[in-house]
């Protein structure tokens, strides 16, 4: 089995930077005739780019490409592995060069659409299978949410914890297998809760499955779903407007200001940065046959505070919690993960002594 290269998406990254406009070409398949002489980069999504979570990140990624390298853009949502199948060929013979498919959901589409179009480099989120240009891109999201599970034992009273997932594929479980090992870290006596709705958008599922954990004695909760997150934290908000002690903590994205009143904090992925990252690579023609892996070292990922819960979580957790993250910054503290990408030997290593470029404002 072919062992592929790490290289590390290194950047300066701040969450709360909004997306800058770009051409984007948002109704349908596109258009052959229209793609112009500049380079042209694509984003398949699976679920609405709506969703205030990973969806969401994507979106502001393209735009940021097209804001900032000049490129054009364009997007589609796709539901099914058929059409995901559909719009990447009709992506590669409209002349796009760089196309990302966010979501493990779309590697195998991308490694059969790369036998037919070589000179089509495909940027799978997630990936688990890298070829000469198919490029996972793995965000090590586990490291935020181990954090941020440190976190939720200190706001917990009652020791019992809960986790609502979408679909469980890799990626999901180990953000989850790490917040659990975040949780004992502070209550090694906690109970943790886990729920796969087998969805990610869907809203009432995710409600439900709140309220289930909820009313299993949970007083605190996190999420790993896309456009479900409004339902689960309408369930944590219903809990506390009936008298309930009960908390919520973002993911994907900060969500921090999507339910101000119940979030705690987010683990966070700085997608837009990314996706700048990996095309401007791309354009440069520095873009390979590579797994590109980023987390906390590298300023890709992060927990992140709600300023409006200032308080909620004690001091001393606070100061433990910066320990770990520069324990994990270090190398000290290896957090736990679910490896799946093929070839992959470890963790994958990132090199933070780089720093990328500027992003726009």
């Amino acid at each position: 089995m072919k062992l592929y290269p790490t290289t590390a998406l290194l950047f300066v990254a701040l969450s709360a930077l909004q997306a800058c406009g770009g051409d984007s070409s948002d109704a349908g398949a596109p258009d052959a005739a229209s793609v112009t002489a500049t380079r042209s980069v694509a984003l398949l999504t699976s679920g609405p780019v709506s969703d205030a979570g990973w969806h969401a990140g994507a979106y502001e990624g393209l735009r940021w490409i097209g804001d900032s390298l000049g490129f054009r853009i364009s997007h589609q949502q796709t539901r099914t592995p058929a059409e995901f199948d559909e719009a990447f060929i009709s992506y590669a013979e409209a002349g796009y060069g760089l196309i990302f498919g966010h979501g493990f959901e779309y590697q195998d589409a991308a490694s059969r659409a790369a036998e037919q179009y070589p000179d089509v480099t495909f940027v799978i989120s997630s990936g688990s299978r890298p070829s000469a240009n198919v490029v996972p891109l793995i965000f090590h999201l586990n490291e935020a949410t181990y954090l941020a599970g440190m976190a939720a034992a200190a706001v917990s009273r009652a020791g019992v914890l809960g986790m609502v997932g979408g679909v469980e594929i890799p990626s999901a479980k180990g953000t989850f297998v790490a917040f659990e090992a975040g949780v004992r870290a502070v209550n090694p006596d906690a109970t943790v809760l886990e729920t796969f709705i087998g969805n990610w958008d869907d809203v009432s599922a995710a409600k439900e499955a709140a309220a289930a954990q909820l009313r299993q004695g949970a007083d605190v909760l996190i999420h790993n779903v896309d456009a479900a997150s409004f339902g689960f934290f309408q369930a944590v908000r219903e809990a506390r407007e009936g008298g309930r002690e009960a908390w919520a903590f973002g993911m994907n994205r900060n969500q921090n200001d999507v339910a101000p009143d119940v979030i705690v904090g987010s683990a966070v992925i700085h997608i837009p940065a990314m996706f700048l990252r990996a095309a401007r690579a791309w354009g440069a023609g520095t873009l390979s046959d590579e797994v590109l892996y980023s987390g906390i070292a590298a300023g890709a990922v992060d927990f992140v505070l709600n300023p409006a819960r200032e308080g909620v979580i004690p001091d001393d957790v606070l100061a433990a919690i910066d320990r770990a993250r520069a324990e994990i910054v270090a190398g000290t503290l290896q957090v736990p993960r679910i490896e799946f990408v093929e070839g992959e030997g470890g963790a994958g290593p990132e090199d933070p002594g780089v720093q990328g470029d500027p992003l726009p404002s």
